[in-house]
């Protein structure tokens, strides 16, 4: 009976300990868990930031003391909204730029941006405003994988009517003045 009553001691003691050691497991599990909701929000609030600063980054770099090259990096960098700004200006010289296909003029006066067009002048918004939209053209019709799709679009149409069982329009007798 005394055996009994010590070996059933003993699981007890087992069972105590078993017991303490689980709940001790659960609180560090439970720390663990709340530990890794903060880090999700840190990592969320890191990403964001990452976002935003993305956005600030400057997407052109100005050449050293060129200072039209400078102001035309400043509206770059700070234009509001930069998927408008789809075709980029490229630096050839000072005041030389080449945007999409078409080489322009820039110069500064009294802190605006202008662009020579034709005879005169535009500032550098209604530059953009005026010609992006041409240039983007000029580009998609440029892209090989556009064309080869139209080219194969065009001949399927050309085939697909040359195959069609048409019949000819009857000619129509022509009228004669006299």
């Amino acid at each position: 009976m005394q055996t009994a009553s010590a070996y059933i001691i003993e699981l007890e003691e087992k069972y105590y300990k078993g017991q303490k050691t689980s709940l001790e497991l659960l609180k560090q599990l439970k720390q663990s868990e709340q530990s890794c909701d903060e880090m999700q929000s840190e990592i969320e609030t890191l990403r964001n930031y990452i976002i935003d600063l993305k956005s600030r980054i400057a997407v052109y770099i100005p050449v050293k003391n060129d200072q039209i090259d400078k102001r035309v990096a400043e509206y770059i960098n700070n234009y509001p909204d930069r998927q408008k700004l789809k075709i980029m200006f490229m630096r050839e010289s000072e005041g030389v730029y080449q945007f999409g296909s078409k080489r322009v003029h820039v110069k500064v006066d009294k802190d605006k941006i202008n662009i020579r067009v034709g005879g005169g002048f535009l500032s550098i918004d209604e530059f953009l405003d005026q010609y992006t939209p041409a240039e983007l053209e000029k580009l998609e019709r440029k892209d090989p994988m556009k064309r080869f799709s139209e080219k194969v679009a065009v001949s399927k149409t050309i085939a697909g009517r040359s195959s069609s069982p048409m019949s000819p329009m009857p000619k129509s007798p022509r009228k004669t003045a006299i």
